[in-house]
């Protein structure tokens, strides 16, 4: 086809110049040179220019550009060539010399039509075909994630996918298309472009949309029957980058999302680039987001540490296919199992590995569980990060994360005061050493091990009922990303004994989150599925705290992270003997014991366990344990002495 066109176009461009068919016989040896000289150059260009290996049917702009490319170098050529044949008298001497541009202008779009030809009536055949199966799709939201959406869907047409249309709040895109396809107007005009343009599906392509108006378009949506889908938020878009595989069915973590942060990721890369990464808790929830965030900012090793081996080997393995995937540069993925409650071995791994940042997620956090096992609180989340901060010191790890809970405010539950007992180890690590070592407090994550959420989605899929303790129950949310994402912004703030407490946004009714999960499970409550209020469990409050009356915070630059840098101000000064103290009482689970200890450790602790002692009981039982561990020690002073 190619060759037909370049030995068409000099004709057809002769005969536009000279106003006819009948005017070019004059010139007609002439015409002859030409045609068969400028097929020549033509070939040759596009053989240069790989045109003849590219595949049309799936051509894009790519190919375009490149076909454009070798079509002006052809016309160029040829057109000095026409110059240079015509002054050595090869050509009639009034052979216009317009000619060549020309025969450029005309021959371009012939050979484009030829080639995308193919893809058109492809795309042509495929809807016929498939018209009755395409399924007619509203995009909402007409910014860079919804155009790539919608090209994807226009080019995959095996999806079954037709869009029709975006709505967007932008005025300025009202009236206007993109990609083919109207903006028709703001959220207001959702409900009558559904009958209109007869949609049966919404897709909602707006990463940085808050819950509040996705919330909103779901309701719309229900209301028409009109199925919604959505991709997914800025905070697991980490990359700007939006796929058709991503969408996915509204979740309830969609409905409680909030306007994103802008992050310092340049600062975050910074920190982390080339440098040997420590993550405690590796295979949890915190621990394994943690690895696959740390892991774009192009770390030398990352050593995950946990308990679980099936947990550590599931995280490793999606980091090294995630390293591959990227094309992330060489990170050396290392799988670590080990119980932080052993201080021998957590200083050997130290040793071994020689992290330069750690970060501390690993602890035991199920607030009823801890109640009925305080020792275990105690060796695990205490003890451990004793036994952490040590070998950190020992061996000069840079800088120091610890993940901590909003339960550490005025705790009411053996969870919560471990972990603001751990706080001040903390605090005390970064006073003593001079070294930016610090915690972050953030609440209920949505979607890790144990949340409320995987609780609520198990009792849906039982048929119900969906159990609550308390109707008026409040508690904050985030998400895995968002959480994850904020402790890093925190990690760079930090100079060394402070607070981070992460702003989690309003409080959410416990009952509410309930009543959206059967909303979008497609259930009726009352009707399919039913909600029963248990009473409070042991150590849990109606509402949680983010901050102490004694703590000092403000706001960083980062708008959704505080600081408390008067945090060092608090740490016991009897702490090492209590940390004794408690370590012994672990072993026999002395739970009266422990909680007595515990609230010298922390005065705003209040538990119903304490509140059933009177006060002297409580000062008896930490007095008693005291005077047992004074007389421990001197009955091993005394089988030292006689050895």
């Amino acid at each position: 086809m190619d060759i037909v066109i370049f030995l068409i176009t000099p004709v057809m461009a002769l005969s536009l110049r000279l106003d006819g068919i009948s005017a070019i016989s004059p010139f007609m040896p002439s015409l002859l040179i030409i045609m068969i000289v400028f097929s020549i150059i033509k070939v040759f260009f596009f053989y240069r220019g790989d045109i003849y290996t590219h595949y049309w049917r799936y051509a894009s702009v790519g190919e375009l550009s490149w076909l454009i490319i070798a079509w002006m170098g052809a016309i160029a050529t040829q057109t000095l060539i026409f110059v240079g044949i015509k002054s050595i008298g090869l050509l009639a001497p009034t052979f216009p010399l317009s000619v060549p541009l020309i025969d450029g202008l005309l021959g371009l779009p012939l050979v484009c039509l030829g080639r995308y030809s193919v893809r058109l009536a492809d795309r042509g055949t495929a809807r016929v075909r498939d018209d009755k199966s395409h399924k007619r799709v509203l995009v909402i939201g007409a910014g860079a994630a919804g155009v790539m959406i919608v090209k994807e869907m226009q080019h995959q047409l095996h999806l079954c996918l037709e869009p029709v249309g975006f709505v967007d709040d932008d005025v300025q895109k009202h009236g206007s298309r993109i990609c083919g396809l109207p903006v028709l107007g703001g959220r207001e005009r959702i409900p009558g472009v559904f009958e209109a343009l007869n949609v049966r599906q919404v897709l909602i392509a707006m990463p940085s949309i808050s819950g509040k108006i996705i919330r909103e378009i779901v309701s719309i949506c229900a209301q028409a029957g009109i199925q919604a889908k959505i991709i997914p938020g800025m905070y697991e878009v980490l990359d700007n980058r939006v796929s058709i595989n991503q969408i996915r069915n509204v979740q309830i973590e969609d409905l409680l999302r909030r306007e994103p942060v802008q992050t310092d990721g340049a600062m975050v890369e910074a920190l982390v680039s080339g440098k040997r990464v420590l993550i405690t808790g590796g295979g949890g929830s915190i621990g394994s987001e943690l690895c696959r965030q740390l892991l774009r900012c192009q770390p030398s090793e990352l050593i995950v540490l946990g308990h679980g081996e099936n947990s550590v080997f599931e995280t490793q393995n999606e980091l090294r296919r995630l390293l591959t995937a990227n094309n992330y540069q060489a990170c050396t993925i290392t799988g670590v199992i080990a119980d932080i409650r052993f201080p021998e071995r957590m200083q050997a791994i130290f040793e071994d590995y020689r992290p330069e940042l750690v970060f501390h997620a690993a602890a035991h956090k199920h607030v009823p569980l801890m109640e009925m096992n305080p020792g275990e609180a105690i060796t695990n989340n205490i003890m451990g990060t004793h036994n952490l901060l040590n070998a950190a010191l020992a061996t000069g790890v840079e800088r120091f994360v610890m993940i901590s809970s909003d339960k550490a405010v005025n705790p009411t539950s053996v969870m919560g005061a471990a972990k603001r007992v751990s706080e001040y180890l903390v605090h005390r690590a970064a006073k003593n050493s001079g070294k930016p070592y610090v915690a972050v407090r953030f609440g209920n994550v949505l979607g890790s091990r144990g949340s409320v959420v995987l609780t609520f989605k198990q009792q849906i899929a039982r048929g119900g009922p969906l159990t609550i303790t308390d109707p008026n129950m409040t508690r904050f949310f985030m998400t895995i990303p968002e959480a994850v994402q904020l402790v890093l912004q925190a990690a760079v703030l930090g100079h060394g004994g402070e607070v981070f407490m992460l702003d989690m946004g309003e409080p959410i009714k416990i009952v509410d989150l309930a009543r959206d999960m059967i909303k979008l499970s497609g259930l009726e409550l009352g009707h399919d599925i039913d909600i029963a209020y248990t009473g409070l469990r042991p150590g849990e409050k109606m509402y949680e705290e983010l901050f102490l009356p004694n703590e000092s915070y403000v706001r960083t630059r980062h708008e959704k992270i505080f600081i408390a840098s008067n945090a060092t101000n608090f740490i016991p000064h009897n702490l090492d003997n209590e940390l004794a103290l408690l370590a012994q009482l672990a072993s026999s689970n002395n739970k009266a014991a422990i909680l007595a200890v515990l609230k010298s450790l922390v005065p705003e602790f209040q538990s119903d366990d304490l509140k059933s002692l009177p006060g002297a009981s409580v000062h008896a039982e930490a007095n008693a344990a005291r005077a047992l561990q004074t007389t421990n020690e001197r009955l091993l002073r005394t089988r030292l002495n006689q050895r």
